[in-house]
């Protein structure tokens, strides 16, 4: 049993959630930790929850999980959540009111936040620390049934869709990410793509030239007759590797020219100073074509952006790299309006003042929040960019 820090926090009621699918030592370390600060309340995510926002069935039921979870030492009670949906404990924590609720950097967010403030509930949050010489461990690292990587966008980004370049062609710069973490699904990592790509290709990327690949996704990922085409920055970043950008020709699917960074300095560089912070998945109704504005100059103030962006990206030069990356955002957003909301504003005024730029990941209305930074922000999560490893 782990001992509490003090009797002061004997009596305490701690609050944490998640899936714990998969036990492994990273759960069991960080439930030691908070066990320290008192006895703690496991609120278990339903197989119907992860599913909604994973996009994949568990691998041990709900009712499995709780039972692993009741036989852990430093485990008091164990409850599966009633609601649906990332806050799918808020009912429930409404109701139990615990004295302190207790989560991983990635698994904070700011509406977690917000209610543990409007219920007078302290939050605390963790990072992810192994036990003794124990490696890491996430379920994600440890799924490698899925090791297909994810997607991340930097700058030029909706110059993929053709009612954005008939205006004016220009480069999109994304990185191929490793799934250190399992994204949420409607996010903007390109998660409804990666599912296509695990459909496809099943454990991993197959042994080919990376263009071949994105090729192959795309036409997968959109079926003959489709009326929404999924952009095909989305296929290009999961599979090749590094850092990259291509170019679009005005009212094009496909990129022109391709350009690549795979030096590893400059990959360490941007890893260093890029953080994620988890928002949360955009609402189903959400549209962010329902109030668009896009003409010629705002097009033009996205690629120009996203050419300096890619300039600055090279020479490893921050203060340049973070206006605009900040520049590349803004032109998003002078086109697609929606991609914000109040909620999304009062986090970013929050970290105003620790980032040197900021976008929404992929399409906006939520999913997580990119920041450029020279040092860690509080509650926020690092990337790794997934790097060259054949000749292809």
């Amino acid at each position: 049993m782990v001992e509490p820090q003090s009797t002061h926090h004997l009596m305490k009621i701690v609050f944490v959630t998640g899936c714990f699918d998969m036990l492994h030592s990273g759960h069991i370390a960080f439930l030691n930790e908070a066990a320290t600060y008192g006895n703690v309340h496991v609120g278990l995510g339903s197989d119907h929850t992860i599913n909604e926002l994973k996009g994949r069935e568990t691998i041990n039921s709900e009712d499995e999980r709780k039972y692993m979870l009741e036989a852990v030492k430093s485990v008091h009670t164990v409850t599966i959540n009633s609601g649906s949906g990332l806050m799918d404990f808020e009912d429930d924590l409404d109701m139990i009111r615990p004295d302190i609720f207790i989560v991983n950097e990635d698994g904070h967010s700011e509406a977690k936040s917000l209610l543990c403030k409007k219920l007078g509930i302290e939050y605390i949050v963790l990072s992810r620390i192994p036990h003794a010489n124990l490696p890491p461990r996430s379920t994600t690292s440890i799924r490698s049934i899925n090791p297909i990587p994810y997607r991340i966008d930097f700058a030029g980004t909706w110059i993929d869709q053709p009612y954005v370049s008939k205006f004016g062609p220009g480069w999109a710069v994304t990185a191929s990410i490793e799934p250190t973490i399992e994204f949420n699904e409607r996010s903007g990592m390109a998660t409804s793509t990666r599912k296509k790509a695990i459909e496809l290709w099943n454990h991993h990327l197959p042994p080919e030239k990376p263009e071949k690949l994105a090729k192959l996704l795309f036409r997968y990922d959109n079926e003959p007759g489709s009326s929404e085409i999924s952009g095909s920055q989305d296929a290009i970043g999961i599979t090749l590797p590094g850092i990259n950008r291509f170019f679009y020709e005005k009212g094009s699917y496909w990129p022109s020219k391709f350009e690549s960074i795979h030096d590893e300095t400059v990959i360490r560089w941007l890893e260093e100073h890029i953080r994620i912070m988890t928002l949360w998945p955009r609402p189903n109704e959400y549209d962010v074509l329902g109030n668009t504005d896009i003409n010629s100059e705002k097009v033009r103030q996205l690629t120009n952006a996203s050419d300096e962006a890619w300039k600055a990206l090279q020479k490893m030069d921050l203060d340049e790299f973070s206006r605009q990356f900040l520049r590349s955002f803004e032109a998003q957003v002078a086109m697609f309006p929606s991609m914000l909301n109040q909620q999304i504003e009062d986090v970013i005024e929050g970290i105003r003042e620790k980032a040197l730029a900021w976008k929404l990941s992929g399409a906006g209305g939520g999913g997580y929040l990119v920041m450029v930074t020279r040092k860690h922000i509080p509650n926020s999560f690092r990337i790794k960019i997934r790097r060259r490893n054949s000749d292809f």
